[in-house]
């Protein structure tokens, strides 16, 4: 099961926040069709935010048609988007350069902003 965590001072609205984590960890494979979404209120007990956020990103998620709603059973996933598993080399490639970043005394969004350039560069005009 997913655990959400909420950055209050990132300036990306929360419900947005979770959206983009549901679909970070369907792209590494850690949710899977069939897989059940924490409860509204499972949710709000571990991030102390209101239940409507809650509510609106799992509305964006299956608007989008990534999790469906069962009534009195709670939000599943619907259909994955696993492309990288959690264990690959890249990531684990991946996991030895953020540490090094942070060696050399880079913070989190000086990692963000390098990173993101070299995705600009790589992947121009995709989205």
């Amino acid at each position: 099961m997913v655990e959400y965590r909420i950055d209050r001072h990132s300036g990306v609205a929360t419900y947005v926040q979770i959206v983009q984590q549901t679909k970070q960890a369907l792209h590494l494979g850690m949710l899977e069709p069939g897989d059940k979404l924490p409860t509204a209120r499972e949710v709000v007990e571990a991030t102390a935010i209101n239940p409507n956020t809650v509510l609106k990103a799992y509305r964006e998620l299956e608007r989008e048609g990534l999790v469906e709603a069962r009534r009195g059973l709670g939000t599943f996933i619907r259909k994955g988007l696993s492309i990288t598993p959690a264990d690959s080399p890249l990531r684990l490639e991946l996991d030895d350069w953020a540490a090094r970043a942070r060696e050399a005394g880079l913070g989190r969004d000086d990692v963000a902003a390098l990173f993101t350039a070299v995705l600009d560069k790589h992947f121009q005009g995709e989205d």
